[in-house]
C-alpha cells in the first residue's frame, strides 16, 4: 500500500506572513491545497494524511474541495518537522511495510509525471528513495564572513527534493535516531547506513521560501491550469 504523509504544523516564519506558509493564498487556494490536490488525484496513493499542529485554528476556513474518502487530518504535530512526521508516521493506519511519500506542504508544484517516475522507479527498491536534480549552479563555500572560501565541485551532487518515499518502518526507526533539526527524511535513512535511490525531479517542484517564490509557483500554477 502506498500512502502519502504531508507534514503542515511549521510557521513557516522566512515567508513573513501573518499566517503560516501552508496557508499563504496561491492562484485563489492556500498554498497546502495544490500539494494535496496533486497526491489525492494521483490514483497509486490509497490515503493522504496531512499533519497539522494540535492548535491549528485556520485548516477550517477554507473550503478545501477534496475527497474527504481519501484525505486525513492529523493534529500531532510537533516542535519540528522531523517530530511531525514521525509523530503522523505512529499515528496514521499503515503497516511497516507500507511506503510513504512523505511530501512538503510547501512544494505546490508536484506534477503527475513526477509522481510516477519515483513510484516507478522506487517501489520494488529495497530501500527507497526520493525526488532529487543534479546541481547545475556553480557552488561556492562561504568564509564565515561574507568572501568566498572556495569553489565546491558539483560533480555527483544532487537537490533534494520531496516526495521522498520509504516504508514506514524504516522512516520510524530512521527518525527515532535522527537528530530534531534534521529535515531530510533520506538524511536519516542514510545515517542507518542505507543508501536511497535518486529519482529524477522537476526544477518546477521547488520549495516555496521567500515571497518572491510566490510569484513563480503562481505562474507555473496557471500555466499547468490551462493546458
Amino acid at each position: 500500500m502506498k500512502l502519502a504523509l504531508v507534514p503542515a504544523a511549521g510557521s513557516g516564519s522566512r515567508m513573513g506572513g501573518a499566517t503560516p506558509k501552508q496557508y499563504a493564498m496561491l492562484c485563489g487556494r492556500p498554498m497546502i491545497y495544490h500539494a494535496l490536490r496533486a497526491l489525492c488525484d494521483f490514483p497509486e496513493i490509497e490515503r493522504v494524511y496531512v499533519v497539522l499542529a494540535e492548535g491549528d485554528m485556520h485548516w477550517k476556513g477554507y473550503d478545501w474541495s477534496l475527497p474527504e474518502e481519501k484525505l486525513v487530518l492529523l493534529r500531532c504535530g510537533g516542535d519540528t518537522r522531523l517530530h511531525s512526521v514521525l509523530n503522523g508516521l505512529k499515528e496514521m493506519d499503515a503497516d511497516a511495510g507500507d511506503w510513504i511519500l512523505v511530501h512538503d506542504a510547501a512544494r505546490p508544484c508536484i506534477d503527475r509525471e513526477s509522481l510516477e517516475r519515483l513510484v516507478e522507479g522506487v517501489e520494488h527498491d529495497e530501500v527507497g528513495g526520493l525526488l532529487a536534480l543534479p546541481v547545475a549552479d556553480t557552488l561556492k563555500r562561504e568564509d564565515g564572513q561574507g568572501r568566498i572560501a572556495s569553489t565546491v565541485s558539483r560533480a555527483g551532487l544532487w537537490a533534494a527534493q520531496t516526495p521522498q518515499m520509504f516504508r514506514q518502518g524504516l522512516l520510524i526507526e530512521a527518525l527515532k535516531r535522527a537528530p530534531s533539526d534534521q529535515t531530510d527524511e533520506a538524511g536519516a535513512v542514510e545515517a542507518l547506513g542505507y543508501s536511497p535511490k535518486l529519482i529524477l525531479g522537476d526544477p518546477r517542484n521547488f520549495k516555496v521560501t521567500y515571497p518572491g517564490d510566490m510569484i513563480l509557483a503562481e505562474a507555473i500554477l496557471k500555466n499547468r491550469m490551462k493546458a
